[in-house]
């Protein structure tokens, strides 16, 4: 795989001031591929993604992230069928997917495939009727009449937001964090999973996840991800965590306003410091992406194939979301039945290069086993280009992020090269 792609990149500017958590060694090269159950089949059961693993492990899949599989809440519920997000019982599995021996054999079937599973986590908040709500009604945040209330907040717009699906559960309460420690161990120890996927992660106390995460290590190594964009969630619990600003300047490119001198400027200077061994998650799209904006054609039309090639080069940990190998071209119904049309898979072959480069390339692995960005001079300022190196082994990466042609010139190469609009370029040693 001598020429592959170009892509973006994230910084190495990084302080590692910390003592972080130690990285399960099979995380260090792995991508992540996000199964959303109801919709990846006409099924919408575990059973149907089990099936699915050895299709998977032939694209190069490592960690599968199952969107939350535990019932959902009927009070207040949003659509016909709910959200995933609105938990009535952390310790059991939605009866329409399946049962909890399903997701034991779904883990089962991906360890002997090499794979890896995590569950998504929703640690903020819980249905109206789930049990706790009435058992410990003490473990909830409470308005000033003295009552339960659904979750709201300030968003980043500065307006008040509302989720009236779900309640806020009160972490002033160390009772709580023992209840919910426990649920979380409870998958790790009977199922067997291998790590959560934390969602709204910076809602709940730090201090929370730092001590879930000494436990659950205590069963197994876990991975930990975090839907968060906060330095010193790495400190002792998460592993990775979203890189939304790198995913912001990809869309303006999609739409034509940023181009190579964003992401340059991007990588010497990142919003803020993380750590130099934190991973950063990398996407194009993913459930929240694809329902509430819209597929990959909407956001990104013909720069989709080098954002992606970014989104595996630059330093962090690939996502994948469902569909996305089939070309997935239109919004996914969010609380109802919307199952993903598979046609032919497309852009399988496309992934599974992208995930053999990163795993047999140790400059493109995550955290402080990969290589740091070096910004390489190709004589065209409209053309992004980074070398990547670790040990021996070191990857080129050189990416036209505009709808012309550009012309560029790699040191140590004879004469000008030129490519094309939206095109990529991957040299990897003979």
């Amino acid at each position: 795989m001598k020429k592959l792609a170009a892509s973006l990149i994230l910084a190495t500017l990084f302080t590692a001031a910390h003592a972080e958590p130690k990285h399960p060694a099979w995380s260090r090269s792995a991508n992540v591929y996000e199964v959303n159950p109801r919709q990846f089949s006409k099924e919408g059961t575990l059973n149907a993604v089990a099936a699915s693993l050895p299709r998977l492990k032939q694209m190069g899949v490592d960690i599968v992230w199952l969107m939350p599989i535990h019932p959902i809440g009927q009070k207040n519920h949003k659509g016909t069928l709910g959200s995933y997000y609105a938990v009535q019982d952390y310790t059991a599995v939605n009866p329409d997917y399946g049962s909890v021996d399903d997701l034991r054999k779904l883990v089962k079937q991906a360890h002997a495939l090499g794979m890896h599973v995590i569950l998504d986590w929703v640690g903020n908040h819980t249905a109206w009727d789930n049990p706790w709500v009435t058992q410990h009604p003490d473990w909830f945040k409470k308005n000033d009449k003295g009552e339960i209330y659904s979750v709201t907040f300030k968003n980043e717009a500065g307006g008040t937001e509302e989720w009236s699906d779900v309640v806020g559960l009160d972490y002033d309460n160390k009772e709580l964090w023992k209840g919910m420690t426990n649920a979380m161990a409870f998958w790790v120890k009977d199922a067997g999973i291998d790590g959560f996927r934390a969602d709204a992660a910076g809602m709940v106390p730090t201090a929370f996840w730092d001590q879930a995460r000494a436990q659950l290590d205590k069963i197994k190594p876990v991975f930990m991800l975090a839907e968060a964009d906060d330095p010193a969630l790495h400190d002792k619990a998460f592993d990775a965590s979203y890189d939304w600003p790198l995913n912001g300047i990809m869309k303006k490119i999609g739409k034509g306003e940023a181009g190579a001198a964003e992401l340059r400027d991007y990588v010497t200077n990142p919003p803020k410091a993380f750590p130099r061994d934190a991973f950063r998650l990398q996407f194009t799209n993913n459930h929240d992406i694809n329902s509430w904006e819209g597929a990959d054609k909407d956001l990104y039309g013909p720069a989709w194939g080098a954002m992606t090639v970014l989104s595996y080069t630059l330093p962090g940990i690939p996502l994948i979301y469902n569909g996305q190998e089939s070309r997935l071209d239109k919004k996914l119904e969010f609380f109802e039945k919307d199952p993903i049309d598979w046609k032919n898979y497309e852009l399988e072959g496309f992934f599974a290069g992208l995930n053999a480069l990163k795993k047999q390339n140790p400059a493109l692995w995550s955290g402080t086993a990969g290589g740091a960005v070096q910004l390489l001079d190709v004589g065209n300022p409209q053309v992004f280009a980074f070398k990547r190196q670790q040990g021996a082994n070191h990857v080129r990466v050189i990416v036209n992020p505009t709808a012309q042609p550009q012309k560029y010139k790699v040191p140590g190469e004879p004469g000008q090269s030129t490519l094309k609009p939206w095109r990529w370029r991957i040299i990897v040693p003979e």
